[in-house]
């Protein structure tokens, strides 16, 4: 009778364990809520990352002339000065 009984609680484990869980999970998040004393979250905390990063950006050049940019003809940091100096004429 015993065989029976502990493989009907084996095999019914899943079934009791997880309601069991969900409730000790359930308990124990409100009360460190509570005990913790959290304020619910701001505007702020609730911006992702990459809405964070574009504020941010959006401050930094908020004073700056988007007009004056720098000549593709004197920027030439994207490629080594080997291969773009071959053909060119140096600068006077």
């Amino acid at each position: 009778m015993w065989s029976v009984l502990w493989a009907a609680v084996r095999s019914k484990a899943p079934y009791v364990t997880f309601p069991v869980a969900f409730v000790v999970g359930l308990v124990g998040y409100h009360l460190e809520r509570l005990l913790r004393g959290d304020p619910p979250p701001t505007a702020e905390e609730e911006k992702s990352i990459s809405e964070q990063r574009e504020d941010r950006k959006l401050q930094e050049i908020a004073g700056e002339d988007l007009t004056k940019v720098v000549s593709l003809k004197d920027k030439l940091e994207f490629a080594p000065r080997a291969v773009l100096n071959r053909n060119r004429p140096e600068k006077s």
